[in-house]
């Protein structure tokens, strides 16, 4: 049997979360009602905590830090290209 891998929109996530932070619901409560894995629902507290605003910023939507990571890890990618080319050519020119 295939496991669907659901997703959850900004939305629920944050008033799910605001269910728990206002005490009105347990995890495990919510986890039975919802179908939803405990550690999951710890994970998104712990992200709402950490960030309310800039918590769940759903997909091609990045924060400022991840967004520049992704952008030097591409550029140390293309140095590192243009390295072993470098490298290549040195020992093509000094084979004669």
């Amino acid at each position: 049997m295939e496991k669907v891998k659901r997703t959850y929109d900004k939305e629920f996530k944050i008033n799910t979360v605001k269910l728990i932070l206002s005490k009105q619901k347990r995890i495990s409560e919510l986890s039975r009602e919802l179908g939803i894995n405990e550690n999951t629902l710890h994970l998104w507290k712990q992200r709402y905590l950490k960030d309310a605003e800039g918590a769940f910023p759903g997909k091609g939507h990045q924060s400022p830090i991840d967004s520049e990571l992704t952008r030097l890890k591409r550029e140390n990618r293309v140095l590192k290209e243009e390295r072993d080319i470098l490298k290549k050519a040195l020992g093509i020119f000094s084979k004669e």
